[in-house]
């Protein structure tokens, strides 16, 4: 598989949303939710004749939230180790290798993050759609990490690849080979960088509830007005950070 080029990392983001958009307009030729086929399923293995009742949907889409909140776990402590300008800036970061936290059971805990809120949204989209997410980010992912452990490689040498022989690249290990370095998490950092993923959650989890579609699409709408919010505050923050590090250059006053 070929790594993905910087075009494509750089926009990241829109393509992640296109194939989310993609997964869930095949609903004009597949009209039957993925999680109302597998309630479906789950009744007739139990021997019921009829559809799977109500309870057995709000079970399934239960499941499929558990997903959504599980990637946007994972992520957050992820992003609060990393620092969420780094995970939203469109340019490679090849200068530091963060192995705590997360990255110590797994080499990319963001990209692990996106696959299971593939699973959980594929749920909520038609059978071809759920095919089409999970199948979509496992090949995008897997090009992105192509793309970011070549860069790494370069950068850190001999140092990532002790790591890389340590640490499992996407599939978590239930134990760690690497000690913690005693690094800090800025949990208030890392929710606000996945904001846009807990709204994702958020619109899972109303949809498990209600099993309302119109208020589930009009909570998951809200996602890219939060994640607007959330990119306009990290890029301030992060100008503000640069500002107040350059030099003074004004020459000293006589006194």
């Amino acid at each position: 598989m070929m790594a993905a080029s910087n075009f494509e990392f750089k926009y990241r983001f829109w393509l992640f949303g296109a194939l989310f958009g993609t997964a869930f307009s095949s609903y004009s030729i597949d009209h039957e939710p993925a999680g109302i086929a597998l309630g479906n399923w789950i009744a007739r293995l139990r021997g019921a004749t009829a559809t799977a009742t109500n309870m057995d949907y709000h079970v399934v889409f239960a499941i499929a939230a558990l997903f959504c909140l599980a990637a946007s776990l994972v992520r957050t402590w992820a992003t609060a180790y990393l620092n969420s300008e780094v995970m939203v800036g469109m340019r490679l970061d090849t200068s530091r290798l963060v192995a705590d936290g997360p990255y110590r059971y797994v080499r990319n805990p963001l990209y692990f993050g996106n696959i299971l809120l593939a699973i959980g949204m594929g749920l909520l989209s038609s059978r071809i759609g759920f095919l089409i997410l999970v199948a979509g980010m496992i090949l995008y992912d897997y090009r992105l990490i192509f793309l970011e452990e070549s860069g790494i490689a370069t950068i850190q040498g001999e140092s990532y690849r002790a790591y890389c022989s340590a640490v499992p690249r996407l599939v978590p290990a239930l134990r760690t080979k690497v000690l913690s370095a005693g690094r800090v998490p800025n949990w208030d950092d890392g929710i606000l960088g996945e904001a846009f993923m807990w709204t994702l959650a958020a619109s899972a989890i109303a949809f498990a509830i209600t099993l309302n579609q119109v208020i589930y699409f009009g909570v998951l709408a809200s996602a890219f007005v939060v994640y607007g919010i959330s990119l306009a505050v990290i890029k301030r923050r992060k100008r503000s950070n640069a500002n107040a590090e350059q030099p003074n250059l004004e020459s000293p006053r006589n006194t």
